[in-house]
């Protein structure tokens, strides 16, 4: 049994919107955190976590605008934190200041983020006229 729409809110599919929201609250926490930490001089991890938090910010707005620069920015970005944060579970070099124990689940979250970014466009380019 198929679905011939999924179910959607102001256009995008549930997923996108949840995609959006989730992307959207971790940049509101990695840039508050990062300002905390910038204004508290902790580290200078601090420069990577605002940076990357007004990234995600700006990318979630893409992609729920449904931009080009959304969707492979956002692909982007969670493949550097998987890779950073599988260097961290790893031991090797990476960015200091990662926790390992959140390395894990940003590593599974980024992943799901790329296959279902890969997945929707796959679909999206599939039903589009000829």
């Amino acid at each position: 049994m198929t679905l011939k729409s999924a179910p959607n809110f102001k256009g995008r599919t549930m997923g996108t919107t949840l995609l959006v929201f989730a992307q959207a609250a971790i940049g509101i926490i990695h840039s508050s955190f990062g300002l905390l930490m910038l204004l508290s001089k902790t580290s200078y991890y601090n420069v990577y976590t605002l940076a990357f938090g007004l990234a995600v910010l700006i990318l979630s707005y893409e992609l729920w605008n449904g931009s080009n620069l959304g969707r492979y920015g956002t692909i982007t970005a969670s493949a550097f934190v998987a890779i950073a944060d599988s260097l961290t579970i790893l031991n090797l070099p990476s960015i200091p200041g990662i926790p390992k124990f959140a390395a894990y689940f940003e590593t599974i979250y980024c992943l799901f983020v790329i296959v279902y970014i890969l997945q929707t466009r796959k679909i999206q380019t599939q039903e589009k006229p000829k």
